[in-house]
C-alpha cells in the first residue's frame, strides 16, 4: 500500500514538473520571439535611415562640388571679366516682324494723340 501511495505521489510530482517545464518553455519561446521581432525591426529602421542619410550626403557632396566650381568665378568678377556662362544669342527679327512692330507702334501713338 505504501508503494502505491508513493507511486501516485511520484506520478503527481512528475506531472507537475512536466507541466512546469512546458510552461517555462512556452514563456521562453514567446519572450525570444518578441526580442527577435524588436531586433529585426530595429535593424530595418537602421538600414532605412542609413540609405536616407547616404542619399542626403551625396546631395551635399554635389552641392559642395558646385560651390567649388563657382569659387573660381569670384576673382574673375572682381577683376571685371565677363561671365563664363552660356552666351546670349540675339535673334535678329525678320523684315516682316520689324514692319509689324513699327505699324503697331504708330497705331499706339495715334491712339494716344486722340486721347490727349
Amino acid at each position: 500500500m505504501l508503494q502505491l501511495i508513493y507511486l501516485i505521489k511520484r506520478k503527481n510530482d512528475m506531472w507537475k514538473l512536466t507541466k512546469q517545464y512546458w510552461k517555462d518553455m512556452w514563456k521562453a519561446l514567446w519572450s525570444k520571439t518578441t526580442i527577435d521581432e524588436k531586433a529585426i525591426a530595429t535593424v530595418q529602421e537602421i538600414k532605412k535611415r542609413y540609405k536616407l542619410t547616404a542619399a542626403e550626403l551625396a546631395d551635399v557632396a554635389d552641392a559642395i562640388k558646385e560651390v567649388g566650381n563657382q569659387i573660381g568665378d569670384i576673382d574673375d568678377a572682381v577683376k571685371g571679366k565677363a561671365r563664363k556662362g552660356r552666351k546670349v544669342v540675339h535673334k535678329q527679327k525678320s523684315k516682316a516682324e520689324i514692319a509689324k512692330a513699327k505699324a503697331s507702334r504708330k497705331a499706339w501713338e495715334e491712339a494716344n494723340k486722340k486721347k490727349q
